[in-house]
């Protein structure tokens, strides 16, 4: 009796003109197809949240260079498993081994890839949903190019649809009409796997002939079948997207409700604390600046602790973090400042700004007038710190908080007239 793959499987691209989204690596031109068509790939570590491409990319890469291929998982494999595929990958040449999950590997099994990936026995190819600075080791780290994946943006879940819908060979047996997809794409979250199997979900729950999808019908299939939380399956981001945005939102109590089906559910708590980090600067900042030392404390404490007590030390951050007073100035600065940095490239520092440690430097008018702020009144003079091909942009705008306002005043007492504060 022959079994039929999934369709999420199905529909798994073979080449990376196939592939839906990631055109910054897969497109014309791009880094990663260039190497490919080169045929010369390093060792990589692919970054991304899941089902936009990473195993997907790996399948390509050893297709196209009709590479032997290796694959294990993480979650499941060990160190005799590591060794035992690089002793057959010593049979061969220019073999690819294939880890899923590798952040889940602990710094001996990490360890045991070093030499073999450093004298060329394997080509390692890593898939990671976690910040490899914090969940690879240095040393491998440093023996691979990190390549990082999107979301999949809506444009990119509507076109991986119609594709299934004209190419896959049971639905195009069925009379299926696709009316509506914002529920399919919402609920993906950006994951083509996820978007998939709900897809194929849905189309095999209606019992109709004609079988007409809208919003309505794939919500109530997803409420009835979808599960609660499985921190390696769908649920997990969707679980963690509803902790931060009710923290965000100033929900305490929905923030330490999520947290608890975090903790119910298995979540790693340095997963959990890493991203209590993050919220308290893309959220809260200069609002309280409290936030961050009691979030960067939290991780190290957990760190130390372990769970169950862990969960006492993340309750005491969320709830903290969540009562809060909210600014996102320091997100929306550096993103105006990483908009003139692509705007106006790589501008000259102004002269007086520069360091001049040599006389010739000196000859060249480097840090000529510049004014050093410690020797005047109140510690400050009015001079140029930008370049002048963008002076005068007020790049940080402090927000409507007790904490900013206070900086406001210090800022608009010094630059009132220059960035309008």
């Amino acid at each position: 009796m022959n079994t039929i793959a999934p369709l999420a499987e199905r529909m798994r691209p073979k080449t990376l003109d196939d592939l839906v989204g990631q055109e910054h690596l897969t497109g014309k031109e791009s880094i990663l197809r260039t190497a490919i068509e080169n045929g010369k790939i390093p060792s990589i570590i692919l970054w991304g949240p899941p089902g936009v491409g990473k195993t997907t990319i790996a399948n390509i890469i050893a297709h196209s260079l009709s590479a032997p291929y290796f694959q294990l998982s993480a979650i499941s494999s060990g160190v005799k498993d590591v060794r035992e595929v690089i002793e057959q990958a010593k049979q061969t040449t220019n073999a690819i081994l294939f880890i899923d999950e590798i952040h889940r590997f602990n710094k001996g099994q990490q360890d045991a890839l070093l030499g073999a990936a450093e004298k060329g026995i394997i080509t390692l190819i890593g898939a990671t949903t976690e910040n490899p600075s914090f969940e690879v080791n240095s040393a491998l780290l440093s023996r691979c190019q990190i390549y990082v994946l999107k979301t999949l943006q809506q444009k990119d879940l509507e076109k991986l649809l119609l594709h299934t819908l004209s190419t896959d060979y049971i639905l195009k047996e069925k009379n299926i009409q696709l009316k509506e997809t914002s529920a399919l794409i919402n609920i993906s979250g950006g994951d083509a796997r996820k978007l998939l199997n709900l897809f194929e979900l849905v189309v095999n729950s209606s019992t109709q002939k004609e079988i007409i999808i809208t919003d309505d019908f794939v919500m109530k299939i997803a409420q009835q079948k979808i599960i609660l939380y499985d921190k390696q399956g769908e649920q997990h981001y969707d679980i963690v997207s509803a902790f931060i945005k009710s923290i965000r939102g100033s929900d305490a109590n929905a923030a330490v409700y999520w947290l608890a089906r975090m903790i119910a559910g298995g979540e790693d708590a340095k997963f959990i604390a890493r991203r209590l980090i993050i919220l308290a600067s893309e959220d809260i900042g200069n609002a309280n600046p409290n936030a961050l030392l009691l979030a960067n404390a939290s991780f190290d404490a957990v760190n130390k602790i372990g769970f169950p007590e862990a969960r006492i030390i993340l309750s005491q951050c969320a709830t903290y973090l969540a009562s809060s007073p909210k600014s996102n100035t320091a997100v929306t600065a550096i993103s105006n400042a990483e908009m003139l940095v692509s705007q106006y490239g790589n501008l000259p520092v102004p002269l007086h700004l520069r360091n001049a440690p040599t006389q010739l430097m000196k000859n060249l008018n480097y840090a000529k007038n510049y004014q050093y702020p410690h020797n005047e009144e109140n510690n400050f003079i009015e001079q140029e710190y930008l370049p002048n091909e963008i002076k005068g942009q007020s790049l940080y705008k402090p927000g409507n908080n007790v904490r900013e306002n206070e900086l406001r005043k210090f800022l608009k007492d010094k630059w009132k007239e220059k960035y309008g504060y």
